[in-house]
């Protein structure tokens, strides 16, 4: 990005060539080509543009043996990226995805460190067999576990349920001892045709939202309180959805912990569990939407309870 006064603030400018022009320890850390497939801000990716990504890195990965792969990516759905791409592709080859919180000619700009750690991360012998994963700030999360936490700050990135797998640091990539390695089998599937809806209870909620969605979309992640309670007046709409074979998935509004289903009161979680809901697990809200959707997408079948 760079801050465009006529358009009133930060547009997608800088290519490949010139982000390359801005790190130039890249060149000393291993041979590479640059691949300007788009230039699209975060919040344009939708479910086409994601698959177009993860089939043209797999088209990468297989025809030009590539041994790591760097994509820079707007901060703003890199957890749905690296998501996708680490529950679809080959764990082999190292996918580090990255970005930066600051515009290029702002002071302290942190792209060409996220970048130059990036690619040192994709080339690290240590990295081969662990997938996609999100370089930031010197941390390393794995791609199925990374969520953005902070909307303005430079450590803008973290895994809540699991913590960063290892680090960058005075150029050595360093991994913790048996991170990493645990790893859901990849899925599959040949495009992201399910739709899911992503809806939040609220208090006093009566299931609205949960039955204007229900006729569009193949399934449905609840934002639940804390350990998966929600309104007893949203119970009536989850049983439609399930009732329609649809499956409904349980999170939690809280960044840290996941649903627990242990409150056996009407909305508690452990009744709407026993109703058919499925715990999202150590997901947050918006990974166990992607994780929904990758599954329906691959013809994954749904019959209530913990999966």
């Amino acid at each position: 990005m760079q801050r465009d006064e006529r358009a009133g603030g930060n547009i997608p400018t800088h290519g490949g060539e010139a982000l390359v022009g801005f790190a130039p320890e890249l060149k000393s850390v291993a041979p590479f080509r640059i691949d300007d497939w788009g230039r699209y801000p975060a919040c344009h990716m939708g479910y086409d543009k994601l698959w177009e990504l993860r089939n043209h890195v797999a088209r990468i990965m297989r025809e030009e043996r590539a041994t790591g792969v760097v994509i820079t990516h707007g901060t703003d759905t890199i957890e749905e990226t690296a998501y996708i791409l680490a529950r679809t592709l080959d764990p082999e080859v190292p996918v580090a995805i990255t970005g930066a919180m600051l515009t290029a000619g702002d002071s302290g700009w942190d792209g060409p460190r996220n970048l130059t750690d990036a690619a040192r991360v994709a080339a690290s012998p240590e990295s081969r067999g662990r997938g996609t994963m999100v370089v930031f700030a010197g941390q390393i999360f794995a791609g199925h576990q990374a969520t953005k936490v902070h909307a303005t700050g430079l450590e803008a990135f973290a895994a809540p349920h699991a913590g960063p797998i290892g680090s960058v640091a005075e150029g050595r990539v360093e991994y913790g001892s048996g991170a990493g390695h645990a790893r859901p089998v990849p899925l599959h599937p040949a495009a992201l045709t399910a739709r899911v809806a992503l809806i939040p209870v609220v208090i006093g909620d009566q299931g609205e939202l949960l039955d204007l969605a229900r006729p569009t979309h193949d399934g449905v992640v609840i934002v639940a309180y804390g350990s998966g309670n929600l309104p007893p007046g949203a119970l009536p709409a989850i049983r439609r959805w399930i009732g329609e074979g649809k499956p409904v998935v349980l999170a939690s509004r809280c960044l840290h912990g996941q649903v627990t289903p242990v409150y056996a009161f009407p909305g508690g979680g452990a009744t709407v569990v026993r109703e058919g809901a499925i715990p999202a697990g150590p997901r947050t809200a918006s990974q166990a939407r992607m994780e929904l959707t990758i599954c329906l997408s691959a013809g994954v079948q749904y019959g209530g309870g913990e999966r």
